[in-house]
């Protein structure tokens, strides 16, 4: 049934949202006579759900097998026979939201048809898609669609037209070399120019190759998949020398059909056409191939004003409906009316049909696909597809004169590669088992079966790539129960896989190997599935699919693994496969309106984040149920989802407001890149400090100016840590250990402030960074580093505290001294406490640390470092890590912050040996308690700031709607970044950052602003940004109480409305909502009458 992988393409239609994808694919569903002639285009046929047929858009990918008879190109040597081919299609989600989709239907394919609107250009989606398509090594194929715009709504002529194509085809080249170049580069970092250059040349030329974009070459087509028509610069060059158009042989002449060349037809010569006026003539790209297209569209709607119509093909070209006549009985287009003639006169040279490029043998009968020769024939056509207005004749004309499947279908099977060729030769390093932990013969054969795509003898090997929610109705299968074809609520999972080598077959069973295997363990779970070939919205059984084929399996629902490799050899082992890492960005709390459909809801739950691999499900500890997804629209399709299908039974679902991450940090103090005078500097106590419930922080008394002394419970250690901001390109040096790109400011303000070199004459960028990666512990991924001070590691600062009760001193709280008296109550640890808060003023300068502390340690003091080296540091590590999990403002995840460890005091006492020991059991997790805690003290007593993440949003607005969006994004607090015309049009197009807290219900609001003159904007993450507003801030000085009035809170706030949100959310004490303690000290301000 299936033929050999030779006679089989992989593909798959992506493009940005709104460029054509499934219109393209119902045109090339059509040819197999699988719906209608007439629906083509309009029904979406690939887009079968009801929520996609309600939105516009694609969400779920879907794919198709194709039977085309391929008709090679005749060669020098002879005639090459045509091929029976199989293609297995899937159509693919444009929206960002559904990037997942994307990404799985990528891994699947071989090739990728590319499709770029001809009038809107290279939008953001495409150039994602393009770097995701050229990352998973496929071969592309660029459709340029809704060439017929150009014409009917910019209104060019054939040559303005030839100008606009060639620049869309040379930016599209420019993105590619620019990939290329960027993956050249990183080759020659990784080994030395001589190597690179003596093994990789040939591979980046094929590379190249694959990856420009050249009509010659036959990987460009032309298309509108509205009307049906598409032609590519081989086939057209064969059309003209068969017609006898052009006496030029088509090797030759396709050399020429694209370019800046022009055909003077009384000499036979080609000629240079330089784009100067009309006295130049036309290219020949622009008088063969796009000015017969453009006499039909002009001849049908001469036909529709000659009957009194008023033109539906050029609504918007004023010029075009100026001649309407009157109207007639019937208004009815007939093939004999006025205008027609121009059509039939267009289609009699430069048709790219079957019959007229590679003619059958017996052509005694007129077939439905024939160019018409005659007004009868046209009549004939017409009459049998009931056509009569403008766009269904323009439709049947065309799909005859260039149809567009017959030109797509031949170029993926001369461009895209099999599956055998792909797995051996373009994309081995994707379709590639992961290496065992012990190389074997065993696993050796099964990767060079998977290489080869054998389909013969060979070790089954399948990789599911995703899980679908399938409606029961839809499968056709006698061995599940049977249900009514109008049901639509049960569902099955089934997985889509590639059958990589061997032959799948139902009914029998395979080992199971999921993403994270490593080929270690025994225990490998064995399943017998069933297989089903993929139709669209219908799936039908078979008994076997052999390598090279794309099918749907059954039985795998119960592994809970959102990816999965099959094999019948044990020693196999998973696909390496793509992780892209796809960022949720909005999460939501659901949980059932009904409490007894709690359990059903989490059934759902799972089935839903097991089908969607982008969707994270997370529990909480205090039972919410996190559903996080990548935009509003996937998250109101996945709730959708959760209601009518993943729950058994229809369930009502209650959702909290969108969920928004933040970050925690701080920013300097105005002068602390001054060390000496900030050390000896008095500050009155932050405003965070004083008010509840911030100061309620457990040690926030030992805590001042980020500097804090955490107290070890029990009092026996005491350790004094400083915190400071890390800019992130200070971050970006410290973890790729050299300087980077605009890091010299920000790397000499933290040596400064951190006093790395007592000498600021010979304080260099490199002398500060060598400075901080000898004191550098630990780094991690959220920007934060965590330091040791040189005086600690060097052991200087590290005091052994002799005391009689066994602890470290505690300095008295902040009260005034009676009677002059300033003795503490504790003086056991006094002259420990000192020295240590001495060697504070040292800093992180090496050379002071050694000039000024070049005493030897004693005994006990000794003891002390040992305890601090094998104990209390790791702890101390730990301690961070867990800190920097959630800071003190909101619990939210702490970012761009260094912790730098400077002092410690351990409380020693002196047995009878004369040997020192700890006084206290220290043990680590009351080390970890103690840091965790001193550093969310140092962090309250620093000025406080939130990061919140920045969205990228993308959209076309006409000039009529930009006033109203630029009122919405500045409400939002948005940022426009690039905003540019887009050629030929008044459309532009806008890229702008915006909050993500404020870009919920951001594209009803632009709709219902600009009265639909703007797009729906598509938002991806784009980065972190602090937002530079103190939330504690309130008016002191008399100029503010002018400006902002006499206010006890800064109630208008930004940050502090997020602060107390998310506390709010999380059941934390809000300040807003804290309890009057006395409450006779209120007054009323209003006056008394």
């Amino acid at each position: 049934m299936l033929p050999a992988p030779e006679s089989t393409r992989l593909v798959t239609i992506i493009a940005h949202v709104d460029h054509g994808k499934t219109t393209l694919a119902d045109n090339l569903i059509e040819s197999n006579g699988i719906i209608s002639e007439r629906l083509a285009g309009t029904l979406r046929y690939l887009d079968s759900d009801a929520e996609e047929q309600r939105r516009g858009i694609t969400m779920r990918a879907s794919a198709i097998g194709l039977r085309h008879v391929y008709n090679p190109p005749k060669m020098s040597s002879g005639s090459s026979a045509s091929q029976d081919m199989v293609i297995h299609m899937i159509d693919s989600p444009g929206h960002v939201d559904f990037a997942a989709e994307v990404t799985s239907s990528l891994l699947l394919c071989d090739s990728a048809i590319l499709v770029v609107d001809a009038v809107e250009g290279i939008c953001a989606r495409t150039h994602s898609l393009l770097r995701e398509a050229y990352l998973h090594q496929l071969v592309p194929v660029l459709v340029v669609n809704k060439v017929d715009r150009l014409c009917m709504d910019l209104g060019l002529d054939p040559s303005e037209a030839y100008v606009r194509i060639r620049e869309l085809i040379e930016s599209m080249n420019a993105v590619c070399a620019s990939m290329l170049n960027s993956d050249v580069n990183d080759a020659m970092e990784a080994v030395d120019e001589d190597t690179y250059a003596n093994n990789d040349n040939d591979i980046d030329e094929k590379k190249a190759s694959l990856w420009s974009f050249d009509p010659i070459k036959g990987n460009v087509v032309f298309a509108s998949g509205l009307h049906g028509w598409g032609f590519t610069i081989p086939t057209l060059a064969r059309s003209l020398f068969k017609s006898k158009t052009i006496p030029m042989k088509p090797p030759i002449l396709r050399q020429y059909l694209f370019g800046d060349f022009k055909y003077n037809a009384e000499t036979g010569k080609v000629l240079k056409w330089k784009q100067a006026g009309t006295a130049s003539g036309e290219p020949m790209f622009a008088e063969y191939a796009l000015a017969p297209l453009w006499e039909i569209y002009e001849g049908v709607s001469q036909a529709a004003a000659s009957v009194g119509l008023k033109s539906e093909l050029f609504a918007y070209n004023s010029a075009q409906n100026e001649n309407t006549g009157k109207k007639t009985e019937n208004g009815k287009i007939l093939a004999k009316t006025s205008g027609m003639d121009r059509v039939l006169a267009a289609i009699q040279i430069g048709s790219t049909s079957p019959s007229v490029v590679s003619p059958p043998s017996n052509n005694n009968n007129i077939d439905d696909r024939t160019i018409p020769q005659t007004t009868d024939d046209m009549q004939r056509i017409l009459s049998r597809l009931g056509a009569s207005s403008e766009s269904s004749i323009v439709s049947a004309v065309l799909r005859r004169y260039r149809p567009l499947s017959t030109s797509v279908l031949d170029a993926v099977c001369e461009t895209g590669p099999s599956p055998a060729k792909a797995t051996l030769e373009l994309r081995p390093k994707v379709l590639a088992l992961r290496n065992p932990p012990h190389e074997n013969d065993s696993f050796g054969r099964i990767q060079q079966s998977v290489q080869q795509c054998n389909p013969d003898n060979a070790t089954v090997v399948a990789h599911v790539c995703k899980f679908a929610s399938i409606s029961r109705a839809a499968v056709t299968d006698p061995d599940l129960p049977s249900v009514s074809p109008d049901d639509q609520s049960s569902s099955i999972m089934m997985g889509i896989a590639r059958v990589l080598s061997g032959t799948l077959c139902s009914g029998d069973e395979y080992y199971m190997f999921g993403p994270r295997y490593n080929g270690s363990s025994d225990d490998v779970p064995k399943q017998k599935i069933r297989c089903y070939l993929l139709m669209g919205s219908s799936f039908v059984r078979v008994n076997s699919v052999p390598a090279g084929h794309i099918c749907a399996i059954y039985d795998l629902e119960n592994l809970q693994l959102k990816t999965v490799t099959l094999s019948d050899k044990k020693e196999c082992m998973p696909l390496r496969g793509f992780d892209f890492g796809l960022q949720p960005l909005v999460k939501v709390n659901v949980e059932p309106v009904n409490a007894s459909d709690t359990e059903n809801l989490e059934r759902g739950l799972l089935k839903l984040s097991l089908a969607d691999s982008s969707v994270e499900v997370t529990a909480t500890a205090k039972g919410e149920r996190i559903l996080a997804c990548l935009g509003e629209i996937h998250l109101e399709r996945s709730i959708l989802d959760l209601e009518t299908v993943y729950c058994d039974g229809n369930i009502k679902i209650r959702t909290s407001d969108p969920i928004t991450s933040f970050r925690e940090t701080t920013t300097w103090f105005p002068n602390e890149e001054e060390f000496d005078s900030f050390m000896n500097s008095k500050i009155p106590p932050l405003r965070q400090t004083t008010i509840p419930p911030y100061c309620d922080e457990e040690g926030l008394e030992y805590a001042y100016k980020g500097r804090c002394r955490a107290v070890i419970s029990g009092r026996g250690s005491a350790i004094t840590m400083r915190i400071v901001p890390l800019p992130r390109s200070v971050y970006e040096c410290l973890k790729s250990k050299k300087l980077v790109d605009g890091c010299d400011d920000d790397l000499l303000m933290v040596a400064k402030a951190l006093k790395c070199n007592n000498k600021e004459s010979t304080l260099t960028p490199e002398s500060a960074l060598a400075a901080l990666l000898d004191s550098l512990d630990d780094i991690d991924n959220n920007g934060n580093a965590l330091l040791e001070a040189p005086i600690l590691y060097k052991g200087h600062s590290v005091k052994a505290v002799r005391s009689t009760n066994g602890e470290v001193y505690i300095p008295r709280k902040e009260e005034s001294s009676k009677d002059g008296e300033d003795e503490p109550e504790n003086v056991d640890g006094l002259e420990e406490y000192n020295l240590a808060q001495e060697c504070l003023r040292i800093g992180m300068d090496k050379e002071a640390c050694v000039s000024e502390t070049n005493d030897a340690l004693n005994d006990a003091d000794a003891i002390a470092l040992e305890k601090w080296r094998q104990d209390m540091r790791g702890s101390a590590l730990a301690g961070f890590q867990l800190a920097m999990r959630a800071g003190p403002l909101c619990e939210e995840p702490v970012q761009g912050v260094a912790v730098i460890l400077e002092s410690a005091e351990i409380a020693m006492r002196e047995d009878s040996t004369k040997k020192f020991t700890p006084a206290k059991e220290l043990s680590g997790g009351m080390v970890v308690a103690a840091l965790r805690s001193g550093i969310r003290c140092a962090l309250l007593s620093r000025p406080a700031r939130i990061v919140e993440g920045h969205l990228k949003l993308t959209l076309h607005s006409s000039l009529a709607g930009l006033g109203s969006l630029h009122a919405v994004l500045s409400k939002r607090r948005g940022r426009v970044v690039t905003d540019s015309m887009v050629d030929g049009t008044d459309l532009i197009q806008v890229t702008a950052t915006i909050p993500q807290a404020e870009s919920f219900g951001l594209a009803p609001e632009l709709l219902k602003k600009s009265s639909g003159e703007v797009t729906a904007p598509e938002l991806v993450f784009s980065h972190w940004e602090v937002l530079e507003e103190d939330p504690f801030w309130v008016p002191t000085t008399e100029d503010e109480r002018e400006d902002h009035g006499d206010l006890t809170t800064a109630s208008d706030s930004d940050a502090l409305k997020y602060i107390r949100s998310v506390r709010s959310r999380k059941g934390l004490l809000v300040d807003s909502s804290k309890i009057v303690v006395a409450a006779e000290k209120q007054r009323t301000l209003s006056r008394k009458k």
